[in-house]
């Protein structure tokens, strides 16, 4: 079933898992054991990240250096199909078109059609270790409403139907130079055929709020899902700011800072926080929450015990 349809037919908001594929090395039996905690609340979908491959030089006899791709996780591909056959849940692949040329896209974007996947997430990706500036691959895209479209196309070509998701940020993409410049690009992954629009994580409901605010004011009228993810470390507090490109409220930076040297109670103060944001945003009108695991059941179970 399609995420538009979930989201139209459901009578109450519902929580949706995001999991990161494994290193290799893991097993299916691993794999199943840790996404297994999550499906005692019955989520309709579970979104898999994709990471695109890294690049290493490595040295010749000659004393030059060549360059190589790695790959150090299971593809989300893969991923998808265990979580399909075994929970018989839908799966939503992340597709990014870092790293992709259109040509690669089609050929993946085939393979989710045989195995009868509807729903794909579409995002631009990062840049590459070491990258000041995206850099897209020749013939790839430079944009996530490009790779919007791309899809969209695949389908009239090819007589497929995907639901598309895309990605958007409460308190504006890095790369932007401003909060509405930035919902205009989102719009423009709207209107190449997005369906709905999931945002990065974020700490303060208020920020939220306003967004969704100034996206119906830009007229954007799909429904917009929030992204939550439950600090664990006071390290936290430093490491997302930077990765991310978003704030950390003074009351829970103040927080974790005091207990810092706790493991336990950091871990404590963050689950907590997030549990209050997603009854807040449960009251709210918010057609779903969705979490991003990053790999850890026990934060994320405990929220959606007390919420849901």
């Amino acid at each position: 079933m399609k995420i538009s349809d979930i989201l139209s037919r459901s009578a109450k908001p519902f929580p949706s898992i995001e999991i990161v594929p494994p290193l290799k090395g893991i097993t299916q039996a691993e794999l199943i054991a840790s996404v297994e905690p999550f499906m005692e609340f019955r989520p309709p979908y579970i979104n898999v990240t994709c990471h695109r491959d890294e690049v290493e030089f490595r040295p010749a006899l000659d004393g030059t250096y060549t360059r190589h791709l790695v790959r150090r996780r299971v593809s989300e591909t893969a991923v998808c199909s265990v979580i399909q056959s075994h929970f018989h849940t839908e799966v939503v692949p992340h597709l990014i078109g870092a790293g992709m040329t259109r040509e690669g896209m089609e050929n993946q974007l085939q393979d989710l059609k045989f195995m009868g996947i509807e729903n794909v997430l579409a995002l631009r990706g990062d840049c590459l270790a070491g990258e000041k500036r995206f850099t897209p691959e020749p013939g790839g895209y430079r944009w996530a409403s490009q790779l919007v479209s791309d899809i969209r196309r695949f389908e009239r070509e090819q007589d497929a139907s995907f639901c598309i998701g895309v990605g958007a940020y409460p308190e504006k993409h890095f790369e932007a130079p401003n909060l509405e410049m930035d919902i205009d690009n989102l719009k423009k992954k709207v209107d190449a055929g997005a369906d709905y629009i999931i945002t990065q994580m974020f700490f303060d409901n208020r920020v939220f709020y306003a967004f969704r605010e100034r996206c119906r004011a830009a007229g954007i009228t799909v429904p917009i899902i929030p992204g939550l993810k439950p600090l664990s470390t006071a390290r936290q507090v430093e490491t997302l700011p930077e990765a991310f490109s978003l704030d950390i409220p003074v009351e829970l930076a103040s927080e974790l800072a005091r207990h810092a040297s706790d493991k336990a109670a950091c871990y404590e103060i963050g689950a907590r926080w997030c549990a209050a944001q997603c009854a807040d945003l449960l009251r709210n009108g918010v057609p779903a929450v969705h979490f991003y695991t990053m790999g850890r059941a026990d934060n994320i179970v405990g929220i959606l015990r007390a919420c849901f």
